[in-house]
């Protein structure tokens, strides 16, 4: 067994790195700690925090290609974001022109969730705490 003790991080390549920075702090709320352009590689690697725990590295890379699976195909089928007023989240994303799947129920827990996606099509979901 290898004691995992929490997720790290989740990274992210991004096809437009100044539209997907804006999505992720100024719509998601996360904070930048660190941002490095690396030269040799025409690249950019943002470390993104929300609250106080580093949660997504932002990459960039020139002509990525696109993201070939969806949320029910193998590999990452989204990553999901805990929130305490679902409603007043589905409100900042409306305000911010975000597109929204309709509110689910999870059939085991009883919370509501919602899906959405940033700016690649990446799927995010937001889970009512």
């Amino acid at each position: 067994m290898l004691h995992l003790t929490k997720v790290h991080h989740i990274a992210i390549i991004c096809s437009d790195y100044r539209r997907s920075l804006d999505f992720y702090t100024r719509i998601l709320g996360m904070r930048v700690i660190a941002e490095h352009y690396r030269e040799e590689r025409q690249s950019y690697k943002t470390d993104l925090a929300l609250g106080d725990d580093y949660v997504v590295e932002l990459f960039s890379f020139p002509s990525p290609p696109a993201r070939l699976s969806h949320p029910e195909a193998a590999g990452l089928r989204h990553i999901a974001f805990q929130v305490s007023n679902l409603q007043e989240a589905i409100a900042e994303l409306e305000k911010n022109e975000v597109l929204h799947e309709a509110v689910r129920i999870d059939e085991f827990t009883g919370k509501q969730f919602v899906f959405f996606a940033d700016p690649d099509g990446l799927p995010i979901e937001l889970y009512q705490s």
